[in-house]
């Protein structure tokens, strides 16, 4: 049995962007991303080698989280696309309309979502799949019963995986990125702290507190060693505090049970409704396990 984790974020973003023909629903709203995220859910839904039978998508409701209390440059809604800003409550029914449990994400985010229920359920199923590539979601792999999918390039990425590539044990994934930093979340990192140099020190401490004051005291001599300890010492407080923000948090509010996330067939009904509503008459004769 396995528990299929989405980013239904990243999803909404994808498709909206994604060279695929409009979709204007009746209103004469642009719903393209939202009838996107629907057929790509209905694919995995078919998917054989997924096997699917327990799933939840979590959304970022907004985008702004407490996160941006602790850091204002953190990501927020601002400069999003007001026509995609604008589907996060549609596409929300969409997944439902199809049978599948949706975590709307308020304070906390769709990362700390799908954290939370891998570190809630990994213990009752066999394997927990999140499904994106966002690498902060790194940090919740378990040997193979947690791993993380890449369904673009059809990779899986379990402990083992993640160790070679990276040359750290999952967990320290929130180091890491205190040092390189992470666009996408909008918090720089430590100048001078690249993949590499931080991929070597990590490897050999785990923790920004492990990691020795002085470089003559490393182990390992990435280039430029005195300087970086050199920034590492200057700057130790917003390392920490990027390390924070790319902790996720595991205790944000999301089943309770398995039973919560079964999913028993697209309810035909609900989701036969739901495509008149936007439009859609292709989506109708797309499932093929129905419900009640």
């Amino acid at each position: 049995m396995r528990l299929h984790l989405i980013d239904g974020t990243y999803e909404l973003f994808r498709a909206h962007y994604a060279p695929r023909p409009d979709h204007v629903g009746p209103s004469g709203q642009d719903l393209k991303a939202t009838v996107g995220v629907v057929s790509s859910l209905l694919s995995l839904l078919h998917d054989a080698a997924e096997d699917v039978t327990h799933v939840a998508v979590a959304f970022d409701n907004p985008i702004r989280s407490f996160r941006n209390d602790l850091y204002p440059y953190y990501k927020s809604d601002e400069g999003v696309d007001p026509a995609l800003r604008a589907q996060f409550d549609t596409v929300e029914e969409g997944v439902r309309a199809i049978g599948i449990a949706v975590w709307s994400m308020r304070e906390h985010e769709a990362d700390d979502g799908m954290a939370s229920g891998a570190a809630r359920f990994r213990d009752e199923v066999d394997q927990v799949r999140i499904m994106t590539p966002d690498k902060d979601l790194g940090q919740c792999i378990r040997g193979t019963r947690v791993v993380q999918v890449d369904r673009r390039q059809m990779k899986v990425t379990d402990e083992a995986a993640f160790r070679e590539r990276r040359g750290f044990a999952p967990a320290s994934m929130p180091d890491y990125l205190a040092l390189t930093g992470d666009a996408a979340d909008g918090f720089p990192g430590l100048r001078g702290f690249g993949e590499k140099t931080a991929g070597m020190l990590i490897g050999a401490y785990g923790r920004l507190e492990d990691i020795p004051a002085s470089a003559a005291d490393w182990s390992v001599k990435p280039r430029g060693a005195p300087q970086l300890a050199a920034t590492l010492a200057a700057h130790r407080e917003e390392a920490l505090l990027y390390r924070k923000l790319a902790t996720l948090v595991e205790t944000a509010p999301v089943a309770t049970s398995l039973d919560e996330v079964t999913f028993r067939g697209v309810p035909r009904a609900r989701f036969e409704a739901w495509c008149r509503e936007v439009g859609s008459t292709s989506l109708p004769g797309v499932p093929r396990r129905w419900g009640e």
